[in-house]
Parts: C-alpha cells; sequence; structure tokens
C-alpha cells in the first residue's frame, strides 16, 4: 500500500522546551493532533473551525435547505436525561438554529445523539441504544426503534429502503434493522477491529471504517466483503463517499483525514485535527465537514 501526503497541507509542532522551574503558567498550543507515529501534528493550514456546539459527535447535510445537521449530546455531566438536540449550522459555519430539534421536549425522545443520516427525506440517529428517526423538513419525530442485546451504538448509514447499518463499536459487530424496527446482526468478526463509521456508496455497499485498523472494508448488501482499502492511518471514525465514489476517512485518534480514489494512492489532504469523528459532505458547497466531539466545534475543509 502506497501513501502519500498532499502537498502544503501540514506542518510539524514545533513546542519550546522550558524549565519547570521558570514558570508555573503555561499557555495553551494551537489546536493540533498526535498522529499515529507519535508526532504532534498542528493543523493543517485549509481547516477552518467554528464552535457554538455540545459534543457534536457527526453531522449530516440537507441539500434542499442548504444547511449542516450537527448532533448534540446536551448536558451530559449534570444527571438531566432527555436534552440531546439537533442544530443547523449555515455553510460557512455560523449558527442557524441552536435547536431546532430539542427546542422543546414535547414528543421528543433524545439524549446523546451519535451517528446520523439523511435518507428519503428521513433523518436518522443513532441514541442510547435506539434508532431515532425524524422527518427532514419539519423535524417531527417519527420512529424510535429499540436495537435489543446492543452495546454502544455508534455509526449509521441507511439504504434506499430505509434499512439502517448500525455499528456496534466494543461488540465489534454491524447491526441490521429494517424499515419496521426488526433488527439482526449483520456481520461479525475480522475484518472488523472495533467498527464505527458507517456509509454507503453508489453501489448499494455498506462501507465502515475501523478504530483497530486502517481497513476500509466494502460489504455487500448480504454480509459479503466485495473491497478492502486502507486509509493513512488507523483510529477511524468517518467516511463519506462521493458521488464518484471517492472515499474521504477521518481518523479520530490521530486527526487526519485520507482521500481515497479507485485504483490510486491514498492521499492525506489534512492533518492535526483533534477528535476528528463522524463528517458529512457538504454538496453544495463542497466540502467535508468534521466535527470534533469534546473540542465543541466544527471543522470544514474545502474540496
Amino acid at each position: 500500500m502506497k501513501i502519500k501526503i498532499a502537498a502544503a497541507v501540514f506542518s510539524v509542532l514545533s513546542i519550546s522546551a522550558t524549565s519547570a522551574f521558570s514558570q508555573e503558567f503555561q499557555a495553551g498550543t494551537p489546536l493540533g493532533a498526535v498522529n499515529e507515529a507519535g508526532i504532534a501534528m498542528q493543523m493543517s493550514q485549509n481547516v477552518k473551525v467554528f464552535g457554538s456546539f455540545n459534543f457534536t459527535e457527526s453531522c449530516t447535510f440537507d441539500p434542499h435547505k442548504n444547511l449542516i445537521l450537527s448532533m448534540n449530546a446536551g448536558r451530559r455531566d449534570d444527571g438531566a436525561e432527555e436534552d440531546g438536540y439537533v442544530s443547523l449550522i449555515n455553510p460557512d459555519g455560523s449558527v442557524h438554529t441552536a435547536k431546532w430539534i430539542g427546542a422543546s421536549r414535547d414528543g421528543l425522545d433524545l439524549n446523546s445523539p451519535i451517528g446520523s443520516a439523511v435518507q428519503s427525506g428521513v433523518l436518522y440517529t443513532v441514541d442510547s441504544g435506539y434508532l431515532r428517526s425524524f422527518d427532514l423538513a419539519s423535524g417531527q419525530p417519527l420512529n424510535s426503534f429499540f436495537v435489543s442485546d446492543s452495546g454502544f451504538l455508534n455509526g449509521v448509514a441507511v439504504a434506499e429502503d430505509g434499512t439502517a447499518y448500525i455499528s456496534d463499536t466494543p461488540a465489534g459487530l454491524i447491526y441490521k434493522v429494517m424499515s419496521n424496527g426488526d433488527s439482526s446482526v449483520f456481520t461479525e468478526g475480522e475484518p472488523l477491529a472495533t467498527p464505527n463509521g458507517v456509509a454507503m456508496d453508489n453501489d448499494g455497499n455498506i462501507v465502515v471504517v475501523n478504530i483497530g485498523s486502517n481497513a476500509v472494508i466494502s460489504y455487500n448488501s448480504d454480509g459479503d466483503v466485495v473491497r478492502t482499502e486502507y486509509a493513512a492511518e488507523a483510529g477511524n471514525d468517518g467516511v463519506v463517499v462521493t458521488a464518484d465514489g471517492t472515499k474521504y476517512v477521518s481518523s479520530v485518534r490521530f486527526g487526519s483525514v485520507s482521500r481515497i480514489v479507485p485504483g490510486q494512492e491514498t492521499v492525506v489532504i489534512a492533518v492535526g485535527i483533534p477528535s476528528a469523528a463522524s463528517m458529512c459532505y457538504d454538496s453544495v458547497q463542497h466540502q467535508l465537514v468534521i466535527p470534533m466531539n469534546p473540542n465543541n466545534a466544527l471543522a470544514f475543509i474545502k474540496l
């Protein structure tokens, strides 16, 4: 496997050594992340970050509204329940609606939404053992399906027929949830290695990325592996497949974004993005939007 770094996208973070006795205060350094080789990488100059979020782990994009939908976990540490919400974000990163789903709790069950997907006018998110869905136009809650025996549900992708494929990261498997709520194990075991992000490709295959390896695995609807590709680093969370078949993979552990074009070398297009989680593709502005988990921010990469 050959991997190359796109020109002029990164620099090594320079840290000055100071005596522990000469000062007690230490200012923070610019945003960055430590890569798989253990090198501190300052964030690429082509990445811009905007805040005003609360543990946003995933996003998706509504081309009809031309808005980004950001999942927010609510106040995780204060004992409150059912306080998750969805923000609408303008393509430049500014806030359109701070709490779109979650402005009121009437008829709403949403605690800590994690992975999300949009399909056929419906927003889907996984939340505390449930697959929840909402009308994309109005935000109105639709269905909440409990996935029995599941552990930590994480990434989600949804086929055109409404079938959802959801990673259970610690269990090392992918669930299949039908449009009527019936669930079953879709696939488990190798080559899954702590599976995280899930996406659909243009042929209806289910694409999964791992935290435990850099493999990018495509399964057909029968659960057979039809293709294995490789990101530049492991620790992966986000995966996006664009209309031309290009895949983009974000490493939540090591802060890089890989571009995988069929038949070509894997290219690193950005580095130093801390906690680069379950990203989405803005097909109107042609940009990647990357939630940054506890950094309470989104990163934007123009393609």
